[in-house]
């Protein structure tokens, strides 16, 4: 980390952000004159661009929007998987102020067909490289304007809306403040809200977070999660991108395929959620792969879902790296909590809030937490969103009259300042009058060696919450719930056991992988 990073960091907030560009497309005109002839990013299509070249394309793309319409304040969906095509259309829509509905092309149809008639989009963009936004794009052109662009970085389908939806105003704003992104979130009830987030939400992020993982301008970086998601998005390709480093983009993750591109693309750095680090064990494990065998990189980070103290221990002693932890929500761009890339903790801590937040940790009377206690979190920083599209009402419930965002997450605060997840204060179970925090119950059962996975969450049976866990086991495991029950018990307390165990042949999850727990309650095997 260099000294003048380190100096950023020891800013006031107000001294922090003035130094931040305007748009989230910003830092590529920098590096285009810096490092012109340095690869900038390069996808599993082969697809590759210096900073020189994605510049260009990205001035080519913007002038194409303009030419179809699109203005300041539309909304632009784009329909994708991880690609280079759509990074330039991101950062293209950026340039000529209007607004990016990221949305992943294996949301079923009429998930994608909610999104797009919440979000009025003037115009919807297929990426068609993807089978999946192949399909989705056949099926919208039958009924609308579409037409085929042929783009040097392959084709894409666009429709365009047959009358014009009011543009979102936001002349009165600077353009930094003005929304650039929007996010459907998956939510743990499954209604979808419009996460509004403007370039200083997603600038900070981009440039705290990346200070913080220690990245720099020699670094590659694994952008295997999702860009439609915003870890992916904002601390994967915009924190890339911020400090010139090179992205090596994957459309899905799976674990064969991502180890040899760790290998051979000898990548420096990865971020991924939980599940992704637990496909590797396996994948390891059945192959007989151990450490001596794994790349070496400089840093890896989990995020996006709670961290399992067994998947945290044993990837680190698969890739004789430590497994650094963050936490955020969509509606913070995301990052909150992260673990500063020389801290070695060895617990599953998120670490320390990012510089420039003030948090608070409100307790059931509605007033904050002695300290140590667990209490709901607040936070207040130039990361919370402008609000949901569309929908005041929840936009009053989720950020308060002092500008402080429910993430609805339980917490504890350490002596250090680390930040320790108790849970979703929506998930919290409580059983016959007791508090169970389902991470503290996952955490027990993911260390029986034939889990890969699982989820725990209440249901409310004969007029009691209930503890359910939902197991997904590993290949060839004969498993049974007796078995796993007479493994828990020595490390749980009788209330917190689940009153039944489901074995699952997968968890249902979001295209980031964040398991899906809304979908499990009431499943039976």
């Amino acid at each position: 980390m260099q000294s003048n990073d380190l100096a950023m960091l020891g800013q006031s907030p107000e001294s922090l952000l003035a130094q931040l560009p305007e748009r989230i497309s910003s830092p590529l005109q920098r590096w285009r004159y810096e490092k012109a002839e340095a690869i900038a990013v390069q996808d599993h299509l082969g697809t590759q661009y210096t900073y020189e070249q994605l510049a260009e394309q990205v001035h080519t793309s913007a002038s194409q929007l303009l030419a179809l319409g699109v203005e300041e304040g539309d909304r632009v969906l784009l329909i994708n998987e991880n690609c280079v095509q759509l990074l330039i259309w991101l950062l293209a829509t950026s340039e000529i102020g209007a607004i990016s509905v990221v949305v992943n092309a294996r949301l079923a149809a009429n998930e994608i067909a909610r999104i797009r008639a919440h979000c009025e989009p003037k115009l919807s963009a297929y990426f068609l490289h993807s089978s999946a936004a192949k399909r989705h794009f056949d099926t919208l052109a039958m009924t609308g304007d579409a037409q085929v662009l042929a783009e040097e970085s392959g084709s894409v389908g666009v429709v365009i809306a047959p009358q014009a939806p009011t543009a979102l105003v936001q002349d009165d704003l600077p353009p930094a403040d003005r929304v650039c992104v929007m996010i459907y979130t998956t939510g743990t009830t499954g209604d979808p809200k419009g996460v509004m987030l403007t370039h200083r939400n997603m600038l900070y992020v981009a440039a705290v977070t990346s200070v913080l993982r220690g990245m720099n301008a020699d670094d590659r970086i694994y952008g295997v999660l999702p860009l439609s998601h915003i870890f992916g998005l904002s601390a994967v390709f915009l924190a890339t991108l911020y400090r010139g480093a090179q992205l090596i983009l994957a459309d899905r993750f799976d674990a064969a395929d991502s180890l040899n591109t760790l290998k051979e693309k000898k990548i420096t750095g990865m971020m991924g959620v939980p599940t992704m680090f637990a496909r590797f064990l396996e994948y390891c494990r059945a192959q007989n792969i151990g450490p001596d065998a794994m790349p070496r990189l400089r840093f890896l980070y989990a995020g996006g879902a709670p961290l399992d103290p067994t998947i945290k221990r044993e990837t680190e002693a698969l890739f004789g790296l430590t497994l650094l932890n963050a936490y955020g929500m969509t509606e913070s761009g995301p990052t909150i909590c992260q673990v500063r890339w020389d801290e070695r903790l060895g617990n599953c801590s998120v670490g320390r809030p990012l510089p420039g937040l003030e948090i608070r940790l409100i307790g059931a009377h509605g007033k904050q937490v002695s300290e140590g206690e667990v209490g709901e979190l607040h936070v207040r920083g130039p990361n919370v969103m402008r609000g949901y599209f569309k929908n005041p009402q929840e936009t009053a419930l989720a950020i308060d009259a002092d500008g402080f965002l429910n993430t609805g997450d339980l917490v504890r605060q350490d002596e250090q300042g680390n930040i320790h997840i108790a849970g979703r204060s929506k998930e919290l179970i409580i059983h016959s009058g007791f508090n169970v925090y389902p991470p503290e119950v996952e955490a027990v059962i993911t260390q029986h060696s034939d889990v890969l996975v699982c989820a725990v969450v209440g249901e409310s049976i004969d007029g009691n919450e209930e503890v359910m866990a939902y197991v997904q086991t590993k290949s060839n495991s004969a498993l049974t719930g007796d078995e796993l029950q007479a493994f828990i018990k020595p490390f749980l307390s009788p209330y917190k056991r689940p009153k039944e165990i489901v074995f699952l042949e997968q968890l249902p999850a979001a295209p980031s992988g964040k398991v899906l727990k809304h979908q499990l309650r009431g499943v039976r095997a």
